[in-house]
C-alpha cells in the first residue's frame, strides 16, 4: 500500500486494515470474479483510493449513518468504513455472493461498523444521513430509488443526500439536477492519469 497514505492520515490500525484488503480481495477474486483480472492489479488506485474520494468531499461526523447501494464486494463502503470507524455503514447488493464477500472481508479486517445485507435498493426502508454509490445505475433512476432513504436531521457540515462516484460524460444524467448537483473532478485531487474522467456527484436530498 503506497498511495492511500499520500492522501489520508491513517492510524496504525487503519494502515493494517488497508494492507489486509490488498491481500483479501485478490484471494476472493480467484474464487469469484468481482473485479477484472487486469483491474485487480490496480486494486489500491482503482477501487480503494477511488472509494475514498468521498472523504475528500466530506469528513463524516461520528455516528453518521451511510447506506452503500449496489456495493458489490464492498465499494465504496468498506474503504470508507475503515477511514470512519465511528460511523455506521449499511452495505446492500441484490447479488448474494457479492454480499458474502463484503461480509467476509469486513469481518476479517475487524470492522465492527459495517452491516452487509442482500437486498434490492427498493426494498430498503430505513433512513440514513447519506447514500453512497459507485456507478451503479443512471443518476435519475438512483435518485428515485433512494430519496426515501435520506432523512432530514442533519449532523454534518453538508446537508444529507446522495454521493455518487461516476466516470465519463455525465451531462445527460445530471441535467435534471443541474441547479443543485455539485460535481467534483477527481483528477486535480489525486493527480493521477486514471482519475482523468472520474467525478464525484453530490445531491442534497
Amino acid at each position: 500500500m503506497t498511495l492511500i497514505p499520500q492522501y489520508f492520515r491513517l492510524t496504525d490500525i487503519q494502515a493494517q486494515q488497508f494492507a489486509a484488503l490488498e491481500v483479501l480481495y485478490p484471494e476472493w477474486n480467484e474464487k469469484i470474479n468481482l473485479i477484472s483480472r487486469k483491474d485487480i492489479e490496480h486494486l489500491e488506485e482503482h477501487h480503494l483510493l477511488h472509494s475514498l474520494a468521498i472523504a475528500k468531499l466530506i469528513d463524516f461526523q461520528p455516528d453518521t449513518t451511510i447506506l452503500d447501494v449496489g456495493t458489490g464486494g464492498g465499494f465504496p463502503g468498506i474503504p470508507l468504513a475503515v477511514l470512519f470507524p465511528e460511523c455506521h455503514f449499511t452495505l446492500i447488493d441484490s447479488i448474494g455472493k457479492k454480499i458474502r464477500v463484503a461480509e467476509d472481508v469486513a469481518t476479517r479486517i475487524g470492522l465492527t461498523n459495517v452491516e452487509c445485507i442482500q437486498e434490492r435498493a427498493e426494498d430498503e426502508k430505513k433512513q440514513f444521513d447519506f447514500v453512497v454509490s459507485r456507478a451503479v445505475m443512471p443518476l435519475p433512476d438512483l435518485v428515485k430509488l433512494v430519496r426515501k432513504n435520506v432523512h432530514h436531521r442533519h449532523k454534518n457540515a453538508m446537508p444529507n443526500g446522495l454521493i455518487v462516484l461516476k466516470g465519463g460524460n455525465l451531462d445527460g444524467e445530471i441535467h435534471t439536477f443541474r441547479n443543485i448537483a455539485e460535481v467534483t473532478e477527481l483528477a486535480p485531487i489525486f493527480k493521477r492519469e486514471w482519475f482523468a474522467e472520474k467525478r464525484l456527484i453530490y445531491l442534497p436530498l
